[in-house]
């Protein structure tokens, strides 16, 4: 069963301009209540080890409970929603303090009161 804040390796597919895609990890960020109820789509954040230092992006260090295996920044402007089909494995997870960074940016991105 998935958790908020796992980080996944899934295939987003081939992208279009400066999508996020291929094969890469990425953070569950769907709420757990939702994850709890075995929905069709979840939401992730796909991850870079291209650090850019963009402000819409950020950043974890890697560790044994993330499973990353290079600091990597967090893509809140590429969110997507995908099936869970997708999903090839489960690295680890981020945890609540950089999950918790990652909805923040996902609130301004979106213009969510907050």
């Amino acid at each position: 069963m998935l958790t908020s804040g796992d980080v996944v390796d899934l295939n987003l597919g081939l992208p279009g301009s400066r999508e996020a895609g291929f094969r890469r990890p990425a953070v569950v960020v769907t709420a757990q209540r939702i994850l709890n109820a075995e929905p069709s789509v979840i939401h992730v954040v796909p991850l870079t080890s291209t650090l850019r230092g963009f402000a819409s992006e950020v950043e974890i260090e890697a560790d044994d409970t993330n499973g990353l295996e290079h600091a990597s920044a967090a893509q809140c402007q590429h969110i997507r929603a995908v099936a869970p089909g997708r999903i090839e494995a489960k690295r680890g997870n981020l945890g609540a303090a950089a999950l918790a960074q990652i909805r923040e940016m996902l609130g301004l991105i979106l213009d969510v009161p907050g």
